[in-house]
């Protein structure tokens, strides 16, 4: 007998008319034994999305470009949802198979009987693997494969207060922390007494700090994995790199380039690390010598991103002006 109580599946857009088509077809094909509802909350697209997820979705919340932010946006999307568990998804992230919707709530009903903090359910949220296309260049699969929901390996998340939490390294803490909301799932009972934070990124990373401090659980689920990648321009890197790590050191005090002379070594490493991954990467050989000049330009953004983000949380002031990653 299928499970009565929905799921929800929200799903985040702005103009991605080009990539949703697929997504919303494997949602459709999705073989679980509960009833699901698909919940989208579009910023200001002008390409078509809306007019498609008007015919797909079961409700559409449509919001102003320049209102996006990455936590307050999807608490937005959350209190439109009916569902107990509330998977988000973006809209370029493909789920890989027909179960992968089932896979990804699976371990959050099983434990919705387990007393947590306050008597609430202990498992907070979930998320899936991500696999990266198969056109991605050799760099994004090369970092791609060092990146934690990325792996083949399962794993739960848990630590024993906030005394053990300080007693980790930064880069520790990152590891403890990692939770991704490109392919997420959240107990809708845990987000309303910690809904996401005002964030212009790493909201999930801000969320999932707060809910292990408060003695819950995640869990990484490779077996739910989604088809998801970028190759986007450097400019774009170095934006998204420079608030990346403008979070990562106000929220776990981490600074992985925090010199000018580690700002010079570490770009000097990309550009030899850079140059073999594209070279060795797949396609032609005209296809990789074409995506040399990409990254390359990489090499630098990336480091520079990175200085410039924590340089940025230590003074307290932007040093770059960012909008809309």
């Amino acid at each position: 007998m299928r499970d009565a109580r929905p799921v929800s599946v929200l799903l985040l857009t702005r103009n991605g008319r080009g990539t949703l088509p697929r997504v919303l077809a494997s949602l459709r094909s999705q073989s679980a034994p509960f009833q699901f509802e698909i919940v989208a909350v579009d910023s200001g697209s002008d390409d078509g999305t809306r007019e498609l997820l008007a015919g797909e979705a079961d409700r559409l919340v449509e919001t102003e470009p320049d209102a996006f932010n990455h936590g307050t946006t999807r608490n937005l999307g959350v209190e439109a949802c009916r569902g107990e568990h509330v998977v988000l998804l973006v809209q370029d992230a493909e789920p890989a198979s027909a179960d992968w919707l089932a896979n990804l709530v699976a371990p959050l009903a099983s434990e919705d009987a387990v007393p947590g903090p306050q008597g609430l359910r202990n498992l907070a949220g979930t998320y899936g693997r991500q696999i990266p296309r198969a056109d991605a260049p050799g760099v994004v699969r090369a970092y791609l494969a060092q990146y934690a929901a990325c792996s083949p390996v399962p794993r739960r998340q848990t630590v024993a207060g906030r005394d053990a939490y300080e007693a980790l390294s930064p880069a520790a803490r990152l590891e403890l922390c990692t939770f991704d909301n490109v392919c997420s799932c959240i107990s809708r009972e845990v987000w309303r007494r910690h809904p996401f934070r005002p964030a212009a990124i790493a909201e999930d990373l801000a969320w999932a700090k707060e809910v292990l401090l408060e003695g819950y659980a995640l869990a990484y689920v490779p077996d739910a994995a989604v088809v998801h990648s970028h190759g986007r321009p450097a400019s774009y890197e170095l934006r998204r790199t420079y608030l990346v790590h403008q979070q990562l050191r106000r929220l776990f005090g981490l600074a992985t380039v925090p010199t000018r002379v580690h700002l010079a070594r570490s770009i000097a490493v990309s550009m030899s690390t850079h140059s073999r991954w594209t070279l060795g990467g797949p396609g032609s050989a005209a296809r990789r010598l074409s995506a040399m000049p990409r990254a390359l330009a990489l090499a630098v953004a990336m480091p520079l991103g990175q200085y410039l983000g924590a340089r940025s949380a230590d003074a307290g002031r932007e040093l770059l002006r960012v909008r809309g990653v």
